[in-house]
């Protein structure tokens, strides 16, 4: 039988060493029993958020894997919480571990709309699409609070720059208003990724994002509302969801979306470390079944990162996924494609206003 997790409601279940850090420290076991014979509590589960004020927002991509150059990132760190988080790895570069502090540490920038629209303004910019997100979830549990994905749609939509948003969070729904506005000016595409229709499995890898019946909903009420929807099945783990491919698919027909794609599983840098200590407290009795079928995938190991592989894998599990995969799309979603955005509408603006050029 499958075993709880020893950390509910998060992902990792450990603070692996940060690699740009060069001091560690490790508690000790007597330390532990103390506190414990104390009654002391020797950790918090609670979630920190910190501002942090960067002097850019877009941060540009350079991976040919990737269709868009521009991201913005309103948050560093993600509460969702999923295990296998490619994210989790840039964490570090802000001091913290990729593992508990990834999920428990989110630095929020308040002044991204502002450096947003400072972009905007510049004569330099040419407008082309900028994603939301690149290395977060700009719909995490934080946005409630921050709504600093909000006024970044208020400033995208202001400047008629086109959008594309990531998310596995329903709370995009909040933002409807400002969803049809960009849609009306063919101005916005929307990811909402969903990787399996198993409440037990969501819970348990993907502890603090919304529920697969929440989720989609919001695909079907953003199709309800012609809003551009691609489903992304992402990541495809085999042994965990690897079988839910051509339901997945279907159900994302079924909810109205235009697109469908997918995504193989890669654990780089320290998320390897990170998801094996998960698996094996998820899933103790078949977690090395998983770990073996990810490396069928890439090559022996749990990690490829090279630039045209990477998304899809190597190997007879990879080509049976894919092969999955192409028949449901080809027979749930013949007809159906998505438009490109516009880049035509876009103009420069002051105060709010429009500018004579």
């Amino acid at each position: 039988m499958d075993s709880p997790l020893t950390k509910k409601g998060r992902g990792a279940q450990h603070n692996p060493h940060n690699r740009y850090v060069r001091h560690s420290f490790h508690v000790e076991a007597e330390y532990l029993n103390y506190c414990a014979s104390e009654g002391e509590p020797t950790e918090s589960n609670a979630t920190r958020y910190l501002t942090v004020y960067p002097k850019t927002i877009l941060s540009k991509n350079e991976s040919p894997d990737i269709p868009f150059t521009y991201s913005i990132n309103p948050y560093q760190g993600c509460e969702h919480g999923c295990s296998y988080c490619y994210a989790r790895n840039t964490h570090e570069y802000w001091g913290y571990s990729a593992g508990q502090e990834f999920e428990q540490v989110i630095l929020c920038k308040p002044e991204a709309p502002y450096l947003l629209a400072n972009a905007f303004m510049k004569p330099s910019w040419e407008p082309q699409m900028v994603m939301l997100s690149g290395n977060t979830d700009c719909y995490q549990p934080a946005e409630r609070k921050w709504k600093i994905t909000r006024e970044l749609l208020s400033v995208f939509a202001r400047y008629r720059n086109p959008v594309g948003i990531i998310t596995k969070n329903s709370l995009i729904l909040r933002d409807l208003d400002i969803l049809r506005e960009l849609h009306a000016q063919q101005l916005v595409g929307i990811t909402i990724s969903i990787t399996t229709l198993n409440e037990d499995t969501r819970r348990l890898m993907e502890p603090r994002t919304s529920s697969i019946r929440n989720r989609l909903k919001a695909v079907e009420v953003l199709a309800s509302e012609g809003i551009p929807v691609n489903v992304n099945l992402a990541p495809i783990i085999p042994g965990i969801n690897s079988h839910e491919v051509h339901d997945l698919v279907k159900a994302a027909a079924d909810c109205g979306a235009s697109m469908v794609t997918y995504i193989m599983v890669r654990l780089n840098g320290q998320i390897g470390e990170i998801f094996e200590r998960w698996v094996e407290g998820a899933y103790p009795e078949r977690a090395d079944k998983v770990l073996n079928g990810i490396r069928s995938v890439r090559q022996g190991k749990l990690s490829d990162n090279a630039w045209g592989d990477r998304m899809r894998g190597h190997g007879e599990m990879a080509e049976s996924v894919r092969q999955m995969f192409n028949t449901a799309r080809r027979k749930y979603f013949q007809e159906k494609h998505i438009p490109p955005l516009d880049t035509s509408r876009f103009v420069r603006t002051k105060n709010g206003q429009l500018g004579l050029f």
